[in-house]
Formats: C-alpha cells, sequence, structure tokens
C-alpha cells in the first residue's frame, strides 16, 4: 500500500507565500462566491503547489514559471493522481494565476499554456429500482419498536428524499424545515455556488417526511432545549444529539443501510446517480434532469445517457426509417 500523501498547510508556506495564499482563498470567498467545499480544494491545491515550488527555492509568486507548473503537473501524475483529480489543480493554477496578472503580481500568465488531461468518461455506478426500493425500505424492516426518539424514521425520510429528489449529501445536511412545502410537494435546495432550485418529490418521500416530522424531530429537537440551548439551528435532518446531521454521517447512514439490504459500496452519490438515470429511462427530457440535478452544464447530466441504452434502442426503433 503505497504511503499516504501529506497535503501541506499554508501555514507552513513562508510568509510571503502564506499571505498570499490568503488573499486567493478570501478572493474564491468573497468575489467569486464559491463553496465552502470548492474553497477547501483549491485552497488545498494552491498550498500545494506553493509549497513544491517553495522547496525548490521560489520566495515570491513573481518567480512562477510555466517549467514550475508543467513540473508540478508531472509530480501529481506520478503520484498516481486521477485525471479528474489532475485536472482541478490545473483549474485552480488558472484561476489563481489570472488572479496574480489582474493583481499586477504577475506580469505575464504562466498557466495559459496549461490543458486539461484527456479522459476517459467514468461512467457512475447506479442501483436498479428493485434495489434502490430495498435499501429505502430497510430502515422500517429493521426499526426497533422500542427506540426514543425512532430514529429509522429520520432514516427512512433521508433515503427517500435523497432518491426522490436527486440530492447530494451536503445538500441533505443544509436542508432546514422551511425548505420543505408539504402543499407543492416539493423542495428548495440549495447547491453548489449557493444557487438554489425547487424538486418536487413523490408521495412515497412526502409521507415519510411528514412521518418523521410529525413523530420523529420534535424529540431530536427537544434534546437541546432541554439542556438550555438550541441545537436544531432549523435543520431538516438532524442526530441523537438534537445536532444538524452532517455529510459525513449521510455517507454513514446510507452505507449502512445499503448493507443491510444487500448491498455493498454504495454511497450517496450513487442515489442521485439512480435517480437520473431512471428518470431518464423513462422517458424525461435531458434539460429537465439537468434543472432537477443543479448541473450548471447539460454536458454534466449528458453522461447519464450512457448508462441505459433501452429508451435509445426503443426511440431508434420507432422513429428510424431502417432500424
Amino acid at each position: 500500500m503505497p504511503p499516504k500523501r501529506v497535503i501541506p498547510s499554508a501555514a507552513e508556506l513562508p510568509p510571503p507565500l502564506a499571505r498570499v495564499h490568503r488573499s486567493f482563498v478570501a478572493y474564491l470567498r468573497v468575489e467569486c462566491g464559491m463553496s465552502p467545499r470548492t474553497i477547501e480544494a483549491y485552497g488545498g491545491d494552491l498550498a500545494r503547489l506553493l509549497a513544491e515550488a517553495s522547496a525548490s527555492g521560489m520566495t515570491d509568486v513573481a518567480e512562477l514559471t510555466p517549467r514550475i507548473l508543467a513540473d508540478h503537473v508531472t509530480t501529481l501524475s506520478r503520484q498516481g493522481q486521477s485525471g479528474a483529480s489532475v485536472g482541478r489543480h490545473i483549474a485552480t493554477m488558472r484561476v489563481f494565476c489570472r488572479w496574480l496578472v489582474a493583481r499586477g503580481m504577475l506580469a505575464d500568465n504562466p498557466a495559459k499554456l496549461l490543458d486539461r488531461p484527456a479522459k476517459w468518461n467514468k461512467l457512475p455506478g447506479v442501483l436498479s429500482p428493485s434495489q434502490m426500493r430495498k435499501i429505502v425500505e430497510a430502515p422500517a424492516q429493521a426499526a426497533d419498536d422500542d427506540q426514543d426518539p425512532p430514529l429509522w424514521m429520520r432514516d427512512r425520510a433521508m433515503l427517500e428524499v435523497m432518491y426522490a429528489s436527486g440530492l447530494r449529501a451536503s445538500e441533505v445536511g443544509a436542508l432546514s424545515v422551511d425548505d420543505y412545502n408539504p402543499t407543492l410537494g416539493a423542495l428548495r435546495v440549495t447547491g453548489k455556488g449557493d444557487k438554489q432550485r425547487l424538486v418536487p418529490t413523490g408521495e412515497p418521500a412526502q409521507e415519510a417526511m411528514e412521518r418523521y416530522l410529525r413523530d420523529c424531530r420534535p424529540t431530536l429537537a427537544s434534546v437541546g432545549l432541554a439542556k438550555g440551548e438550541r441545537r436544531d439551528d432549523g435543520k431538516m435532518f438532524l442526530t441523537r444529539s438534537g445536532r444538524p446531521i452532517e455529510r459525513v454521517r449521510v455517507w454513514q447512514l446510507v452505507r449502512k443501510w445499503a448493507n443491510v439490504a444487500g448491498h455493498s459500496n454504495v454511497h450517496p452519490h450513487m442515489l442521485r446517480h439512480s435517480f437520473a438515470t431512471h428518470l431518464l429511462a423513462g422517458g424525461a427530457d435531458l434539460r429537465v434532469v439537468q434543472e432537477l440535478l443543479g448541473h450548471a452544464d447539460i454536458t454534466t447530466t449528458q453522461i447519464y445517457t450512457h448508462i441505459d441504452q433501452t429508451q435509445l434502442r426503443a426511440t431508434i426503433a420507432k422513429h428510424h426509417p431502417r432500424p
């Protein structure tokens, strides 16, 4: 097993480089409005680049050259980084270098000749409708009648919503009670870049949500109140201690109930993949699925058209003059 790569922190950089790093991260947050996770990723990428360049003798960003950037990309590839990861590093360097030029810290952009690595599109894993049914029903089937509060209601509602609306794990944690409109049967979802979208839910998800909000969440929210503090922050899904559920816990619960249902290596994004694939297989318009997923670019959504060929074959057989 290869040794774990240690990602340097900005605090370990020489003071001049650390100051530039802090300014760039502030730019991403304030002017670009990037999400916390994207800022964290870009900040980590930049810290690694600056640490590597500093170790090679660079003391100021004015000394940044195309050779330094190219050597960094080569190092990432030799470390076994995936094409997607290297591509993100290159995106970070492009944004960083454009920012340096705009701020007058560089006269010329050393990243202008960097190309993204060519890579195959990796088709996402997808569960069948029957497999999804087993997973979302697993919490109820394994329910402990003596458990107080009945956490299986929370888990069932969470799984139903993720599959019914195609939510990311981070979006599940960000959901507030006020984001659910029972009259419309829809959720207001805050996605990447704080962009909001309205996503409908099906009847099974609505029923699970209403049961959870009525019979489980009030008990969870009261845990903090009993200790003289309000812990829930108005969020939809809460932990046993009454605090908002976090992304990592969402991953753990999805994996737990998938294992109970007899399926291994299942993660939250697989539920999102299944949501999109099943919609397209049922004849949904690609643009509609793009809106529901919150994709800024339809090319991101198009990958799902390669997964299920049943609809494609049926369309060709029906409409092509020589099928």
